[in-house]
């Protein structure tokens, strides 16, 4: 519902921010400004400041910021018009009025409402009438205590086409409403309404203030289907609302954790054991919008699932849907029971304990694609890895934010790297100088003073001073870092090449992340700008080495400062650099022949140097 603009800053002004923020906060005036532990973060120094005149609130710890509406959003985990509603309530502030078509719905909404409360107390006294006695026992059957089954509600519906219809309809609750409430259902051939639950234990479902909106059901017998939700009303969307979560909300806020089980009992087995910031989607594999909703009550909400085949197959779903609304800080784990346990199962054969350490043992989500991405499948051939590789680098590149797809991008690149890279040779002299002229071609003498740093293929990448040689691929890496620090504008067109690397020296590959960090962040920036960001990240040091006089004998990397030279030069040293994957393919192919003469072993080694031969096309001049 949209609001005035007045109407917001009347109830802005009317509401002190410091008094908002100080039912959550232990507030300690500083000048001007209120400062105290920030709530949405741990610390243990305060960052958080309430500046009274402006009317914000800001931590310099996490970021956060914002006005009393947002505050009370946030920390309340309520929407825009329920914040409202609530601040305008406390101010003494009548909400204006909306159109007369939107008093029309809001009028409806509340009728449902009205329904569905009716209907959530017909269903609670029938559980404890005769009709209900067998729904009774099969609850207490699973180990609910009085206390837990008042708690949510829960009830019978009685085995009858009209026990709820003649209970409810009423001129204020006609049967088109309790139709539209998804309590009745018409008969496709016509004639009267007749009760769309029968037969069942119910289970109501609310919003997140608690308010009923819809129904789960669960047959005794052998009626399909064994649950059955309530349809889609103007109350009830099932790929938006989750169970339990107007019981979560305030312990998950304590927690900072909220869990995602599979079904109703799982529910409220967990709370009864006292893991009341338990809820779950209705049915179906969590839905984007349900992600959305369990980040407003934890940063890393747990995906407790069953560790069968069909509780891999929704971890998978849940995977697809999460990487496109990754965004910084805000991401999934995963936790797998043991098969053939539930965590109502697991709860009383061994205690609370026992899921504790279930929840503990979550992992994140990359652990989890990863594992997912390489579990049974043959990795034993380039063309296989490269697959591998392919359907990794896919997913990563489905996340929208920017900064959280190319740390993906690099973290599944590490992992493959680390995966398939042969061990490393002994240390030893990895070149050494050979006559050249100009550096341009082997066989030609370099300039006098100068030595030819040579790649693998014996190529020259550069020049170096005496007593400065360094390994080929460590300086095929400098000359890339040095192209795109004199020649910012090259990120553009060759970012996704240098999210792909991972840089043999240490030193050198952190500011390989430190690029990619503020260049992916800031557009625009030119040489001197990167360098000043790069520096307030601690990055001199290899600055002043990668850019001081003797670093600029080599080939005068910095003086590329053409577009379109800079990114020739990019093109033919990243082609050269990336061939060390195939290289390494090809030692360990070579050290698999000579181990084991077999067929295998031989039809590898065929296929690596034919992978070798045609990437060498390119190496001609």
């Amino acid at each position: 519902m949209a609001f005035p603009p007045q109407f917001l800053d009347e109830l802005r002004a009317r509401v002190p921010l410091s008094s908002v923020v100080g039912r959550r906060v232990k507030l300690t005036r500083k000048g001007r400004e209120h400062q105290g532990l920030c709530p949405f973060h741990n610390e243990k120094t305060p960052s958080f400041t309430v500046n009274e005149d402006k009317g914000f609130y800001h931590c310099f710890g996490c970021g956060a910021h914002g006005d009393a509406i947002g505050f009370e959003m946030r920390t309340g985990h309520l929407s825009f018009t329920e914040a409202v509603e609530r601040l305008a309530a406390e101010a003494g502030l009548d909400v204006p009025k909306a159109s007369p078509e939107e008093r029309v719905r809001e009028q409806r909404r509340a009728s449902l409402h009205d329904a569905m409360e009716a209907a959530c107390a017909f269903f609670e006294k029938q559980l404890r009438s005769p009709s209900g006695r067998d729904g009774f026992a099969y609850l207490k059957g699973r180990g609910l205590t009085d206390e837990t089954i008042a708690r949510f509600r829960l009830g019978w519906a009685p085995d009858s086409r009209e026990a709820l219809k003649s209970a409810l309809m009423s001129r204020e609750c006609p049967e088109s409403l309790l139709a539209e409430a998804g309590l009745l259902k018409k008969p496709d051939g016509g004639g009267p309404a007749f009760d769309y639950f029968r037969g069942r234990v119910m289970f109501p479902i609310t919003d997140r203030r608690g308010r009923v909106v819809a129904f789960g059901a669960r047959t005794l017998g052998d009626n399909p289907p064994k649950y059955l939700n309530s349809p889609e009303t103007p109350l009830f969307h099932k790929g938006t609302t989750l169970y339990g979560l107007a019981h979560a909300r305030e312990p998950a806020r304590e927690r900072g954790c909220v869990v995602v089980v599979e079904g109703y009992m799982d529910v409220i087995a967990l709370h009864q054991a006292g893991f009341a910031h338990a809820v779950a989607p209705l049915g179906t594999a969590v839905t984007e919008q349900q992600i959305e909703e369990l980040w407003r009550l934890a940063p890393e909400p747990i995906l407790c699932l069953d560790g069968d085949k069909a509780g891999q197959r929704a971890m998978a779903r849940a995977l697809d849907r999460a990487f496109p609304i990754l965004k910084p800080g805000l991401s999934l784990r995963f936790a797998t029971l043991p098969a053939p346990e539930d965590p109502d199962s697991l709860i009383k054969a061994k205690g609370p304990a026992a899921m504790q350490a279930v929840l503990d043992a979550a992992q994140p989500l990359v652990e989890v694609a990863w594992r997912l991405a390489v579990e049974g499948r043959p990795l034993d051939t380039p063309e296989r890895r490269a697959a591998l590789e392919k359907d990794l680098l896919e997913k990563a590149h489905s996340v929208a934010d920017e900064t959280v797809k190319w740390q993906y991008a690099r973290t599944f690149k590490d992992r493959l790297w680390q995966a398939f890279r042969p061990p490393r040779p002994a240390a030893g002299p990895a070149f050494a100088p050979q006559a050249g002229k100009g550096g341009a071609r082997p066989g030609r003498r370099p300039p006098v003073g100068q030595t030819a740093l040579r790649g693998f293929d014996g190529r020259i990448v550069g020049l170096g001073a005496p007593g400065a040689m360094r390994p080929p691929f460590e300086m095929q890496e400098r000359v890339l870092l040095g192209l795109l620090l004199a020649n910012p504008a090259l990120f553009d067109s060759v970012h996704e090449e240098l999210g792909r690397c991972l840089f043999s020296n240490d030193s050198l590959d952190n500011l390989r992340r430190g690029i990619l960090k503020h260049l992916g962040a800031v557009r625009g920036l030119d040489a001197e700008g990167l360098a000043a960001h790069l520096r307030t990240d601690g990055f001199s040091p290899v600055l002043e080495t990668l850019l001081d006089a003797s670093e600029r004998r080599m080939r005068s990397v910095r003086g590329y400062d053409g577009i379109e030279e800079a990114r020739a030069l990019w093109e033919d040293v990243y082609h050269h650099y990336t061939r060390k994957d195939l290289l390494a393919d090809v030692s360990e192919a070579n050290a698999r022949l000579a181990l084991d003469a077999s067929q295998a072993a031989w039809t590898r080694f065929e296929a690596v140097k034919r992978h070798e031969q045609a990437a060498g096309g390119r190496d001609e001049e």
